[in-house]
């Protein structure tokens, strides 16, 4: 992948976790690529993006007012700017092999050497490392799916796919050819650049939608799996589609969740008939793990989600980070 050595910036700015999702999605309407992380001396949260130096700035300033009128925190945000070889070496050095559940293994294009015998190789750019795997709710979907991968499900869908990389993994451990959607044009092309780099470009459908308003993709389903690691509100919100277009025993994984967001995500797919089957955390980072049409009785569902709920309420996990929803 041919990376410009145009001059780049750094935008970040500093929020408490109820502002992360408005201010990540400010740079995101901009930066090409967006992390965030929490202050390991606090509860305040680090969101930082990158983009071509001046580029956007009318449209940055626009998103961060618009963030600070629906949160009420004013960030002022700091600016960095680095030449694209500085990123790309930082950035490189900071993107070591990922070794993720017992199946897969994340690598950017700078690492040589043999791959790790007996897992699925996911071959990366470098430039992209915030979607590498290194994350935690990438990760917690990756060891969803590996969970899931019993069912064999047929018909695929990855939702937001971003750089594709779990679309690239549900390709390779399933055996099937993914659907993978972003409302980004960027993330198209990124996602099938990675398909090619990783010799499965066959695949892999990639294409740009928004989400479940795009007339194929609902075409194409239902689907036995849906992967979406997106943000809370809008999983909420996408509740209702996704149930209808969830194959019947058809299995949906959840993830772009903190911790105490995930009732609320929950609370909006039970009312669609959606059962919890399992929690996975890394970190402050959740992944849920859904099934439509898999009780046995309303009551004893309808008891599972109600005790699953009082667990996130409570804050329990178990010593791995997956908890099965309750009989």
């Amino acid at each position: 992948m041919r990376v410009s050595a145009a001059a780049l910036e750094t935008v970040s700015v500093d929020v408490p976790e109820a502002a992360l999702e408005a201010f990540e999605a400010a740079l995101g309407s901009v930066c090409a690529t967006v992390g965030f992380f929490r202050d390991p001396a606090g509860a305040r949260w680090f969101v930082e993006g990158v983009k071509p130096v001046g580029e956007g700035d009318a449209a940055l300033t626009a998103a961060l007012a618009l963030a600070t009128a629906l949160t009420g925190v004013e960030a002022v945000p700091r600016r960095t700017a680095i030449p694209a070889d500085g990123w790309l070496a930082r950035t490189r050095a900071a993107f070591p092999q990922q070794l993720i559940g017992r199946r897969f293994a994340v690598r950017g294009t700078h690492l040589s050497g043999p791959a790790p015998a007996g897992r699925i190789t996911l071959t990366l750019d470098a430039a992209l490392a915030f979607g590498s795997g290194e994350h935690g709710s990438t990760r917690g979907c990756l060891r969803a799916l590996e969970r899931v991968a019993r069912r064999r499900p047929r018909r695929i869908l990855d939702l937001g796919t971003g750089s594709g990389i779990l679309a690239m993994a549900a390709a390779q451990l399933l055996h099937r050819r993914v659907l993978a959607t972003d409302i980004e044009p960027w993330s198209v092309r990124v996602a099938r650049g990675n398909a090619v780099l990783n010799r499965i470009g066959p695949m892999l459908r990639c294409w740009r939608a928004d989400g479940w308003r795009d007339r194929a993709v609902r075409a194409s389903g239902p689907y036995d799996l849906v992967l979406a690691n997106i943000l809370a509100r809008p999983l909420c919100l996408m509740a209702w589609p996704l149930a209808a277009h969830l194959a019947p025993g058809g299995t949906a994984i959840l993830a772009g969740l903190l911790v105490g967001q995930a009732r609320q995500v929950l609370v909006a797919h039970r009312r669609r008939g959606l059962r919890l089957e399992a929690v996975i955390s890394e970190g402050p980072w959740t992944a849920l793990v859904l099934r439509a049409g898999c009780s046995t009785g309303r009551g004893s569902a309808a008891h599972g989600v109600h005790a699953s709920i009082h667990d996130f309420a409570c804050g329990v996990k178990s010593s791995r980070g997956c908890r099965p929803a309750p009989a």
